[in-house]
C-alpha cells in the first residue's frame, strides 16, 4: 500500500492528468487533427541555432572529463556565466558562488525548500499558482497557506498577504509571467511586497520561479526580481526560453542582498546533493554557458496568442491577452469550471480548470501549439458558445 499522503497528493493533481488521458483517447477515436490540445505547457518550438551549434561543438570535440562528476553547485565557469547574466538584468553583483546550477525550476525550489524548512514553518503561495507548489512544500515538512490574487487584476493582494504571515511564515513563492494567467507583476508591485515582507521580524525569503521570464510581447519587460526584492532567491529553468524541457536545466540565484547569503549558498550546494540530484546534467550545464543569451523564436509564440485570442473574442470567450508566458486565462461561463472543461472536450477541445491552480471559475489554456491547430480549432470554441450562449 503506498502513502495515503502521496495518495492524497495525486488525487489532487488529477485534473491535468484527466485531460491528457482524455486527450488520447479523442485522437484515437477522432484523428490527432480533429482534436484541439491546449492543456499542457510543453514548448513545440524548436531549441535556437545557439543551442543546436553548441550541441555540436560539445559532441564533436569532447574535452576530457565532459561528462564526469564537478562541484554539486555545478561548473564554475558556468557559474560564473549565469552570475555575469544575473549582474547586468539586476544591477547587481551577484558572484558565482550564489548560484547552484540544478535539475530544472522544480529541482530549484525543492533544493531551497529543503534548504529553508523546518516541520511546521509555512509557505506563501499565491493564487492562481502552479499546483505542484503545494507538494514541493509538503515534501520538505511545510505548510502551505494559499493567498489568492487581486480577482480584477490577478496580482499580489498586499493586505491578503500581510494577514496571511505568522511567525511560522518562512518564504514566500510567487511566479511572473504567471502560470496560469501570463500576468508579468510590475515593478511597483515588487518593490510594495519587500517593503512589506522587511517589516516584519522574521526574515521571509521570497522564491521567484521565473521559467517564463524572457517569453514576454507587446513590448513588456520583466523587472528584475533581483533588483526589487531584498530576500530574493530567484529558481528558474531554460526549459521554455531554449525550449529544452526534457532536459531539466535550471539554476538557484541567491541575491547578495540576502540575509544569511553564504549560508543560503552552501545549503543550496548540500541539499542539491543530499536530495539525490548529486548536481545539474554536465553536458548541458556547458550548453548554458555558450547560449544563455539566446531564446526560442518569441514572435512565433506572440503571433500563435493573437491568433488564439482572435479565436476566442470572436467567439464570444471572456479573455485578457497575456503579457507573458505560454497560456491564456477566460473566464468559464458558469461556475463549475471542471464542468465546463469536460463540456469543452464533448467538442474535442482540450484544456485545464482553473480549479487546478487554486483560481475556480477560469481556464488555462497552452498556446504552444501549432497554427493549424488553433485555426481548425475555430469552429469548436464557436460551438462550444452556442452551447453556453456566449457568442
Amino acid at each position: 500500500m503506498i502513502s495515503h499522503q502521496i495518495a492524497e497528493q495525486m488525487s489532487r493533481g488529477s485534473l491535468i492528468r484527466k485531460m491528457f488521458e482524455e486527450g488520447n483517447r479523442l485522437k484515437q477515436q477522432y484523428g490527432a487533427d480533429q482534436v484541439f490540445d491546449f492543456s499542457l505547457g510543453n514548448p513545440d518550438l524548436e531549441p535556437p541555432n545557439e543551442v543546436q551549434q553548441a550541441l555540436k561543438d560539445l559532441v564533436n570535440n569532447p574535452e576530457p572529463g565532459l561528462h564526469a562528476y564537478m562541484s554539486n553547485a555545478g561548473l564554475l565557469s558556468v557559474r560564473e556565466t549565469v552570475a555575469r547574466h544575473h549582474s547586468n538584468l539586476s544591477g547587481l553583483a551577484v558572484e558565482a558562488s550564489d548560484i547552484c546550477m540544478t535539475v530544472g525550476a522544480a529541482g530549484a525550489l525543492n533544493v531551497m525548500l529543503k534548504a529553508l524548512l523546518d516541520p511546521g514553518d509555512e509557505v506563501i503561495v499565491l493564487a492562481p499558482f502552479f499546483f505542484e507548489y503545494l507538494s514541493y512544500t509538503n515534501n520538505h515538512g511545510g505548510q502551505t497557506v494559499v493567498v489568492k490574487n487581486n480577482p480584477q487584476t490577478l496580482l499580489p493582494d498586499l493586505d491578503a498577504i500581510e494577514r496571511a504571515i505568522t511567525p511560522r511564515t518562512k518564504a514566500l513563492i510567487i511566479n511572473s509571467p504567471n502560470n496560469p494567467s501570463g500576468v508579468i507583476y510590475p515593478r511597483e508591485t515588487l518593490l510594495a511586497l519587500d517593503v512589506l515582507l522587511r517589516s516584519r521580524e522574521q526574515v521571509i525569503y521570497v522564491l521567484s520561479d521565473e521559467p517564463y521570464a524572457d517569453l514576454v510581447y507587446d513590448g513588456n519587460t520583466m523587472p528584475s526580481t533581483l533588483a526589487c526584492i531584498q530576500n530574493a532567491v530567484i529558481c528558474t529553468s531554460w526549459s521554455k526560453q531554449l525550449s529544452l524541457p526534457g532536459e531539466r536545466i535550471g539554476s538557484i540565484v541567491i541575491s547578495p542582498r540576502c540575509e544569511d547569503r553564504e549560508l543560503l549558498s552552501q545549503s543550496a550546494t548540500y541539499c542539491n546533493r543530499i536530495l539525490g540530484y548529486v548536481n545539474a546534467p554536465a553536458l548541458f550545464q556547458r550548453v548554458i554557458e555558450r547560449a544563455i543569451d539566446a531564446v526560442v523564436a518569441i514572435d512565433q509564440y506572440e503571433k500563435r496568442r493573437d491568433m488564439l485570442f482572435t479565436v476566442l473574442g470572436d467567439a464570444g470567450w471572456t479573455v485578457e491577452k497575456p503579457a507573458g508566458g505560454l497560456y491564456l486565462f477566460p473566464r468559464s461561463p458558469i461556475d463549475d469550471d471542471t464542468a465546463f472543461a469536460n463540456a469543452c472536450a464533448r467538442h474535442r477541445i482540450l484544456l485545464v480548470p482553473g480549479s487546478a491552480f487554486w483560481f475556480p471559475g477560469y481556464v488555462r489554456l497552452c498556446f504552444a501549439v501549432s497554427e493549424q491547430t488553433i485555426r481548425n480549432s475555430a469552429k469548436a470554441f464557436q460551438a462550444v458558445a452556442r452551447e453556453f450562449s456566449l457568442s
